[in-house]
């Protein structure tokens, strides 16, 4: 599997590509210029339920930036590949193309890999810690019933469910209060976006899609 990055990036306009429709890629679903207006793809969302503030993009690194790339894969289109150790996750679009998204992964003895698919899609949605984050952390006992949505939420403004053979394995493909960890390995195992990512993204994915998980 190798991928090569494109020169020229996404432009805030391009949304949904209907992943369940016909077979062709149809790059004129991701228009492309010389300069990508970053500003733009990464501007306010006042339109949320929780308006999102815009992001300064010059304080995000070139790599953390969403963008189309040539990506080589077996993997179906509409699979989402996860590499922990170079902390990206791939949108496999088809035709040697994927949309790749900067993630904040697993810490030290919190990561998982493997395959899952993805159960459901929450906009907003509460978070509640496990049992064991908890034990860990006895402050979060106050959560336990969930917190609710919100800009404080971790799971912030979208989450996929990931499921391994129909059962919730408790690991979730989500957005962050915490833009700073994208791209470190900072989470309890949960693939963390940027906000804006994560609502690209979201609109992307169809419930059931495969997803990969891997560390090299």
């Amino acid at each position: 599997m190798t991928w090569t990055v494109t020169r020229n990036g996404l432009l805030a306009g391009a949304l949904a590509l209907g992943l369940a429709g016909c077979n062709t890629l149809n790059l004129a679903d991701f228009p492309q210029a010389g300069v990508t207006d970053y500003a733009a793809l990464y501007s306010s969302l006042p339109e949320e339920q929780f308006p999102i503030n815009a992001l300064n993009v010059e304080r995000i690194p070139e790599q953390n930036r969403r963008v189309l790339v040539d990506y080589e894969t077996d993997e179906k289109r509409g699979t989402l590949v996860i590499n922990t150790k170079d902390k990206f996750l791939y949108l496999v679009l088809g035709q040697d193309k994927a949309l790749r998204y900067r993630v904040g992964v697993g810490r030290a003895g919190y990561s998982w890999s493997g395959r899952a698919k993805v159960g459901w899609k929450r906009e907003w949605p509460k978070w509640t810690p496990t049992k064991e984050m908890i034990q860990r952390r006895p402050v979060l006992r106050r959560y336990e019933d969930g917190m609710d949505p919100g800009l404080s939420n971790p799971l912030g403004a979208r989450a996929l469910y990931l499921l391994e053979n129909g059962i919730d394995n408790y690991y979730r493909i989500h957005g962050t209060n915490k833009p700073g960890s994208v791209g470190t390995a900072a989470s309890s195992g949960c693939i963390r976006l940027y906000n804006h990512d994560i609502i690209d993204l979201y609109e992307r994915v169809k419930p059931n899609a495969d997803v990969v998980v891997e560390h090299s």
